[in-house]
């Protein structure tokens, strides 16, 4: 069982392995396994979209909440580089990817419902889902364009000078603030829409 938690390749492959055998019991006990169809499609990538929010939404949260507000208080300041070198870019690759991966599934999802153009267009009984979509839009284009460029220069995954890096810092924290903002409201629009009138 030790093997399974040393690694977080292994814990995800066990997660899943566990969700198969939790809807194959599930199934075989209720007598009604599930179909793999349209219906399934669906949820399978509604949960996905759900999984990838998480990670993102989870990551920005931690970097707002907890690792940009603690990293002045890390004494020495050399000891902050063991975050600057490795976290920060651990956590700014799932970011980043997390943030991609909620936006492809969540316009999968859209499409595979018959309802990308009504939400995207803002059209009436997709207004909640369409701002949302649209946050979620802004957000992660500040991920891929705004935050993402700027921390490889603070980071110094990319050359950049002393000059460069410090200029760099605002845009990465008003853009990562702007998201944490915005995904307060996104979160919102995404869960609210199942109670509008379609």
């Amino acid at each position: 069982m030790g093997a399974i938690f040393t690694s977080p390749g292994r814990t995800v492959t066990a997660g899943v392995v566990l969700i198969i055998a939790i809807v194959i019991v599930v199934g075989l006990l209720t007598g009604q396994m599930t179909r793999i169809d349209m219906n399934w499609a669906t949820f399978a990538m509604r949960w996905l979209h759900v999984i990838s929010g998480v990670l993102w939404i989870g990551l920005l949260w931690y970097l707002n909440f907890v690792q940009v507000p603690t990293m002045p208080t890390i004494q020495p300041v050399e000891s902050r580089t063991a975050i600057t070198k490795y976290i920060a870019p651990n956590v700014l690759f799932y970011f980043r990817y997390a943030a991609l991966a909620t936006v492809v599934t969540g316009l999968l999802l859209a499409w595979m419902l018959g309802y990308i153009v009504s939400a995207l267009t803002l059209q009436k009984g997709f207004v909640m889902i369409g701002i949302g979509m649209w946050m979620a839009l802004i957000m992660a284009f500040n991920v891929w364009f705004i935050i993402w460029p700027n921390q490889q220069k603070i980071l110094g995954l990319v050359e950049a000078t002393a000059e460069q890096k410090a200029a760099a810092a605002k845009p990465a924290l008003y853009a990562s603030r702007f998201n944490t903002m915005f995904s307060i409201g996104m979160l919102y629009c995404m869960v609210a829409q199942q109670n509008m009138p379609v």
